[in-house]
């Protein structure tokens, strides 16, 4: 017999994994009801949080030229892509 123990969902802000304040999740479901994924739930505290990181790393993403942004969002699309069996159903 195996003890179950209640998974953690996650955000991302500012390139970490951090815990919601509130700890809660909601399961996200197709239109035909099929488990998708589970999200976690953002506090407001999470949500400014994400603000203060989103406002602190855009000069940076300003400074970059545009082939360089580019560039990022080309292998960004890529990995999307290598992945799409994931986001199909």
């Amino acid at each position: 017999m195996r003890l179950e123990i209640k998974k953690t969902y996650k955000l991302f802000i500012g390139g970490k994994f951090p815990r919601t304040e509130s700890g809660r999740s909601y399961e996200v479901v197709d239109s035909k009801g099929n488990h998708l994924a589970n999200a976690a739930k953002a506090s407001r505290k999470d949500v400014r949080d994400s603000v203060v990181a989103a406002r602190a790393a855009q000069a940076g993403w300003a400074s970059a030229s545009a082939y360089n942004r580019g560039q990022i969002l080309y292998r960004i699309a890529e990995m999307l892509e290598g992945r799409k069996e994931q986001f199909i159903e």
